[in-house]
């Protein structure tokens, strides 16, 4: 079942990757007293994600702060390398956090998995967004056209709030 406004997002661990190598993160730390955009799609490195979903929120960053957002997390089901990799390309800096769910566990406790198996990418994120207040879910955007961001990219989010 997918998460719902109102609910308290699941406590977890996500990868980041660090100066040093895979840095783990805290769900419970990264949500806990702010307010935070998480959003999430099916991968790395893929066109709509690359060319549209990420550089929504890179290129929205300040006037999300200016609607007090405190951090932008980016969610995929790939490793840490992957996701430090595609952060760097995609030139994300301090404003998007680059979070790796590789087995899906994180994503499948929010209810946002898409399984992509016959098309050879397994069980993956859906493209979504959520809008959270102090670990609590204020918004769930998920997108019905999984190749859009009308539900989920940057200017949707701050439609919202």
């Amino acid at each position: 079942m997918t998460i719902s406004v109102g609910e308290k997002m699941p406590s977890g661990t996500l990868m980041t990757m660090g100066e040093n190598g895979p840095e783990p993160v805290s769900t419970d730390e990264f949500f806990g007293g702010k307010k935070v955009v998480l959003f999430g799609l099916p991968g790395a490195f893929t066109p709509t994600c690359s060319a549209q979903h990420v550089p929504s929120y890179v290129e929205n960053h300040t006037a999300l702060a200016a609607k007090g957002v405190d951090a932008v997390g980016c969610m995929s089901v790939n490793d840490a390398f992957v996701m430090g990799a595609w952060g760097k390309d995609q030139q994300v800096g301090n404003k998007v956090t680059m979070l790796a769910d590789g087995s899906a566990a994180y994503t499948k406790a929010l209810g946002l998995e898409l399984d992509l198996t016959e098309r050879g990418m397994g069980v993956r994120c859906t493209r979504f967004a959520l809008v959270v207040d102090d670990g609590t879910v204020s918004a769930v955007q998920v997108e019905d056209n999984p190749g859009g961001i009308e539900k989920s990219g940057a200017l949707a989010i701050l439609d919202i709030i």
